[in-house]
Order: C-alpha cells, then sequence, then structure tokens
C-alpha cells in the first residue's frame, strides 16, 4: 500500500478531530478574505463615493439627517435620498487634483479636469476629452476643507461601522484559528501516539534474529526521529496545504466576483504550481531517502560509541571513531547541501517572481483606465485585487516552503512502514499452565546460516528437579541450545519437547512464561532494584521481590544501600558492581518462580564471595525446578546431576563430575587445567580431524 494511503489510514482514525479543524480553517479563511471586499466599499462608497450625484433639497422640506449644510442650501447624495421626497436640480462634488469643487449642475465626468480660481471661493471647471479637441466650462465653487469635511460627514458612521465589522470579523476569525491549531495538533500528536505504539509493538514481535543484523541505533532513529518528521507533515505540512488551497478556492472566488476579466488571468497560476509540486517531489525524494538514511547510520554508530566508550578509549581508538563518524556526517552534509540547492532554485523566490509579474502586467493593462478617465474598473476593484493577488501568492509561498518537509515526512514513512511491514510474531495473551519442565531434545540439529550447523544431532533429556550442566569451548553450540529452548530460534531438525509436548506447538509468549534465564553480562533497566526484578509485573508482589532477593543472598551485599531495595538503578546498573547486577538477575528469575531455571555463565563475572553466596541460594532454589547451567567455572557444576560436554555442535561427553574424571577424556583435561595442573590425555594425541580437538595450554573452557 502506498504511503499516502496508509498515512490516511491513520489520520482517519483520528477524523473527528482533523474535519473539525479543517471546518474551523475554512470558516478562518473565509473571514479573513471579507477584508478586500470591506476595503472595496470603504473606498467605492465612502470615500470615492463623494462624486456620485448630488441633489439640492427644496426649503420647507424634512431635512434629511444625511442632508450637508453648504452656503444656505442642503445636498443630499444620490443613494442617501429619502424615496418619497421631490429633489431640485442635480449638483456634483468633483476632485482636481488636491481641490474639490461643486458644480451646480450635470456635469461630463469623462474627461481631463481642471479647475481655475475665481473671487470669493468660486471658480471654474473644465472637463477636456481625451484628446484634448473638446472643452465644456462649469461655474463652480471651490469647497475649503471645512466645507469638504462637511460633504464626507454623512459617511463617518458608515467607515466605523465597516471598521467595527472588519476588527469583529478578525476577532473571529483569530478565535477559531487558535482553535483550528489547537484541534490539528492534538489530533496529529494522537496519530504520532498511535504510530509510536504500533512502532514499538512491531519492535517487540520480532523474532532476535533480526536485532542481529540491523543496529539498536537505527531501530530507534526509526521510532523516535522518523516519527516526529511524519509528526511535522500532519502539523505543519497539512496545515499549510489545507489552508493554502481553501485560500486559493476562496480567492478565485472572490476575484471572478470581483471582476471576470482579473480572474481568468490568475488562472494561470494553477497549471504553474501543479507542474512545480510534481517536479519538486521527484528530484527531492531521492535526495531525502539517503539523507534519513544517514541520519539513522549516524544515530546507530552514536550508540554503539556510547555503549562501548570505555573500550574506545582504553584503546585509545578517539581518532578512529571519530574519523569514522565524520564520514557519515559528511556524507550526511554532501546530500543537505544538494537539497538546500533544490529548494533555493524552487524557493518562495520564484513565487514572488510571478506575483511581480503579475502585479505589474495587471496594473498596466486595468489599472490605467482606473486612475485616469474612462474608469474600466474603479479604484476600489483594484485595490481589492491586489490585495487579495497577495493572498493568493501568500499560500502559495507557504505550500512551496513546505514541500521540502513534505518529502521528508514522506521518506520517514515509508522508513517506518518498511519496518511495521517486517514479517513479525503476534504477541499471545494467553496463559499456559505451570509444566514440570521435563525437556527432551531428539536428534536437534540447527543453523544460523543455511548449511552451516552449530548444533548436529543433539539428543539429550532433563527431568524435573535435575541440573543439567553444558561445558564446551567457545562456539561449541551451548548458548544455541539455550536459544533453541527458549525459541529465540527454531531448531533446523529434530524435535524439543517439554512434558512431552513439542513446543513448535506451544506459543512462544507462554512457553517462556515458566522460564527464567540469567546472564553472564546481566541486563538492569533504569527505575529501582526492586522494580528490576519484578519488571513492575502486579503479579507479583513486594514481598515476593524481598523473598527473591533473600533467597539469592542480595540482602547481605545490597542493605548497605541508601535506599536499601528502593535504590534507583541507572542504564543498565551503571552505578553497581558486577556482582550486585548479578543476584539481582538473579533475584529477578527466581521471582517470576519458573519451571525451567537457565544459567548462562550467571557465574563468570563476580567474584568469589559473592559466587560462594550464590551457590548456597542455588542450593534452594534449584529444588523442583529444572535448572540448565553453561558453565565457565568446572568447579561450579560438580554436584550437577549431569554434564554434558560440547565441541562443535555435538556432545562428545556425557555423565556426573566424577564419572567424567574417571573417564579421564576431554572433562578431565579441562577441569585438570582449571586447576592448574598440566596434564596429557588421550584426547591430547588424538588428530583434530576428528570431532575432538587438541587441549593446548590454555583451557577450552575458560573462554566460554
Amino acid at each position: 500500500m502506498k504511503v499516502g494511503k496508509r498515512l490516511f489510514r491513520y489520520a482517519w482514525m483520528f477524523k473527528r478531530g482533523f474535519i473539525l479543524a479543517i471546518l474551523m480553517l475554512a470558516v478562518t479563511v473565509a473571514a479573513e478574505l471579507t477584508g478586500p471586499f470591506i476595503a472595496k466599499s470603504m473606498i467605492d462608497v465612502h470615500i470615492l463615493g463623494i462624486e456620485k450625484k448630488w441633489y439640492e433639497q427644496p426649503a420647507g422640506s424634512t431635512v434629511n439627517d444625511k442632508a450637508v449644510p453648504f452656503r444656505g442650501k442642503m445636498y443630499v447624495r444620490e443613494d442617501n435620498q429619502n424615496p418619497d421626497e421631490v429633489y431640485g436640480i442635480e449638483a456634483s462634488v468633483l476632485q482636481v487634483g488636491r481641490q474639490f469643487a461643486l458644480v451646480e449642475s450635470a456635469v461630463t465626468r469623462n474627461g481631463v479636469r481642471e479647475l481655475t480660481n475665481g473671487p470669493n471661493g468660486s471658480g471654474t471647471l473644465i472637463v477636456k476629452n481625451a484628446g484634448g479637441a473638446e472643452a465644456v466650462q462649469y461655474p463652480a465653487q471651490i469647497l475649503t476643507n471645512g466645507e469638504l469635511y462637511e460633504f464626507y460627514r454623512p459617511q463617518v458612521n458608515g467607515v466605523i461601522t465597516l471598521m467595527a465589522l472588519y476588527i469583529g470579523i478578525l476577532i473571529f476569525a483569530s478565535i477559531f484559528q487558535y482553535g483550528q491549531r489547537y484541534i490539528m495538533q492534538i489530533s496529529a500528536n494522537r496519530v504520532i501516539q498511535k504510530m509510536r505504539m504500533d512502532v514499538y509493538q512491531q519492535v517487540h514481535r520480532m523474532p532476535v534474529n533480526y536485532f542481529d543484523n540491523l543496529p539498536a541505533g537505527k531501530i530507534v532513529s526509526r521510532v523516535t526521529n522518523d516519527t516526529e518528521a511524519v509528526k511535522d507533515l500532519f502539523i505543519s505540512v497539512l496545515t499549510n496545504f489545507v489552508s493554502g488551497f481553501i485560500n486559493i478556492i476562496g480567492v478565485f472566488v472572490a476575484l471572478f466576483l470581483l471582476d471576470v476579466r482579473l480572474a481568468s488571468a490568475c488562472l494561470v497560476v494553477v497549471p504553474i504550481l501543479f507542474v512545480w509540486i510534481v517536479g519538486y517531489r521527484k528530484l527531492a525524494t531521492k535526495y531525502n531517502q539517503i539523507i534519513r538514511s544517514r541520519l539513522s547510520d549516524m544515530n546507530g554508530m552514536l550508540n554503539e560509541s556510547i555503549q562501548g566508550m570505555p573500550i574506545i578509549r582504553a584503546f585509545r581508538r578517539q581518532k578512529e571513531s571519530k574519523r569514522e563518524f565524520e564520514e557519515f556526517n559528511q556524507d550526511y552534509f554532501k546530500y543537505q547541501t544538494k537539497m538546500l540547492k533544490l529548494n533555493s532554485l524552487t524557493s518562495h523566490n520564484l513565487v514572488n517572481m510571478i506575483r511581480n509579474t503579475a502585479f505589474t502586467l495587471i496594473i498596466w493593462y486595468f489599472g490605467g483606465a482606473a486612475l485616469g478617465v474612462g474608469t474600466v474598473l474603479s479604484v476600489g476593484v483594484i485595490y481589492a485585487f491586489i490585495d487579495y493577488l497577495n493572498r493568493l501568492f501568500s499560500p502559495i509561498t507557504g505550500i512551496v516552503n513546505q514541500l521540502a518537509q513534505l518529502e521528508q515526512a514522506r521518506v520517514s514513512a515509508q522508513r517506518v512502514f518498511e519496518l511495521m511491514d517486517e514479517t513479525g510474531l503476534d504477541i499471545d495473551k494467553g496463559a499456559l499452565q505451570r509444566y514440570k519442565g521435563n525437556v527432551k531434545f531428539e536428534n536437534v540439529s540447527f543453523a544460523y546460516k543455511e548449511n552451516e550447523y552449530v548444533l548436529k544431532d543433539i539428543s539429550l533429556e532433563a527431568k524435573q528437579g535435575q541440573t543439567v550442566a553444558l561445558v564446551g569451548h567457545t562456539g561449541s553450540g551451548k548458548s544455541s541450545i539455550m536459544n533453541v529452548l527458549f525459541r529465540f530460534y527454531d531448531a533446523s531438525q529434530g524435535s524439543i519437547t517439554v512434558d512431552g509436548i513439542n513446543i513448535q506447538s506451544i506459543p512462544k509468549q507462554q512457553l517462556r512464561q515458566h522460564m527464567g534465564i540469567v546472564l553472564q553480562d546481566p541486563f538492569l533497566f533504569t527505575g529501582t532494584i526492586a522494580g528490576n526484578v519484578s519488571l513492575n509485573d502486579p503479579s507479583i508482589s513486594r514481598e515476593k521481590v524481598e523473598k527473591a532477593l533473600r533467597d539469592v543472598g542480595a540482602d547481605k551485599i545490597l542493605k548497605n544501600l541508601p535506599q536499601g531495595f528502593d535504590e534507583p538503578v541507572l542504564e543498565k546498573g551503571s552505578t553497581l558492581s558486577a556482582g550486585q547486577r548479578q543476584l539481582i538477575s538473579f533475584a529477578r528469575a527466581l521471582a517470576f518462580d519458573p519451571a525451567i531455571l537457565i544459567l548462562d555463565e550467571a557465574t563468570a563475572s563476580i567474584d568469589t564471595e559473592t559466587e560462594a553466596i550464590i551457590q548456597e541460594a542455588l542450593n534452594v532454589v534449584k529444588k523442583g525446578r529444572t535448572t540448565f547451567i553453561i558453565a565457565h567455572r568446572l568447579s561450579t557444576i560438580r554436584n550437577a546431576d549431569q554434564i554434558l560436554v560440547l565441541h562443535r555442535g555435538q556432545i562428545v561427553e556425557r555423565g556426573t563430575h566424577d564419572s567424567l574424571m574417571a573417564g579421564k577424556g576431554r572433562y578431565y583435561g579441562m577441569y585438570q587445567l582449571q586447576q592448574g595442573q598440566s596434564v596429557q590425555t588421550a584426547e591430547t594425541h588424538k588428530s583434530d580431524t576428528s570431532a575432538n580437538a587438541p587441549l593446548t595450554g590454555k583451557p577450552i573452557g575458560s573462554t566460554v
């Protein structure tokens, strides 16, 4: 499905808010577009309307409240006459330059006017036709400033009314504009809130191998940066485009109401704008895809650098890290510069050029007649037209300026949807009754990559309450056995059963519901110690949390912290020691009361004293549950019910500690080397062409 349609679907979820905001926007635009019409009325009716016909009011008649006294007579403008009264001679008030004169007769209004001054405020009005060959003279009375004001006085109330109406409309429009922006932003934030939750849930649905191939920083970039760019689409771009198109439609309606010829001349802007947008999008999409990709790369490297800062400093890799980051940054800058060049070529400057050209042509063609003689169009119409023309190009400028943001948002949305389109696993909300924990592997083989098997024909059985230890060198397949048991990955061949049920038939979430795991490098979340034990699961009470911490002996080590079990934990537990973090991880696994407990080299990174505490706790917590131990220190698994020795994905030895030591095979050699003794076994002399490898001076199990 196209990006636009998917974005529309998200917006449709909150359609009420968007529709209301658009309606309020339309009202705001309509209110603002009344301004030029009000100005036109002020100019043509109340200001230039003084040149309309005037009539002398007969003596003795009821005085019209809009009659103007002038040198002993009363005059009423034709549009202010009472329909039931008879008026006298026609008069005219005309402007000549900066002077006004009253002529007590009908006057030819088409032509060039001249005014000569006479005695006692009298004068002569001369009107010449366009060629100047004929001239008509009229006796005139030149108006003083006070007398001119009297002729304008009846229009003052009308002007004030129009001004008050315009101010009222502006206040009305501002209220709707505030409401429109508020509702639009609330709706946009809800869309992004929904989208982010969908992306976050999708991240949890992804199989483990997805995270093997995609750095965490890139995923974070899609959940945060890319969704933020999509938010700008709904808030800035959508608002500007919708308001722009409503403005353009409204302006053209107003222009056609003013004058069809003017409106028709402006229609040429529409195809120009369409071609402009289509052409820009084709060029901008390519650049924006690279820009967002480079930003994601930088986020990924930045996340990796922060996580590995101790290693970078310990090995003096600052310069190399800076150089690698600079390569991404330089590439990002290069395409940003290309994008800026494209924006400069298609920026609002081009809009201004088209607008100014339109002003020049329209005023040249129509304006001369309006400002001179003949009056093809009134001055009010020309003023309103120029105002509307400004209002026409203003939204076009807004639309053009948002094109870059539009393409960024589309590319970001595409990246978000690519993640959401990945095949994931639906989270099963069902519950599985706690199983006993009888685990059986039958001829299990597994490969992370096709035909590169890391487990080969593995068969083992662990009964409820038993402890099974897995030992072997790095890469022998110990952790892979746990991965397929947890169904982080599914076995390529063979079957794995729990209590006789094939785990392939059990939903992954339900299967893991009764499993617990403790890793060599425990992960703690930001919060408190108690919160990290319960993981904020409401089914785990505070009493259960404290009991789990006491069972693993954590109270002996954590009791000295200022806030005890409520001590704050920073990211990854950076303020706690390795032993403290491991104990919290142990308590977390026990608080969930698993039927199957997996210890993945859980004691490898802790000190001897803490290990002794954990060993004491394990003797208690292992009762009633099946425990798998991936061993680093072979001395910690002496009491295991079964020890499996792996080499190159195969089980090469199995038995108890005593039986394996008696057999003096691979396990015997590993154990003796860890005890600091130099021994040679029969395995040492065997060729490495078989499944067994020769022992060296470094213990095979010591680096697991």
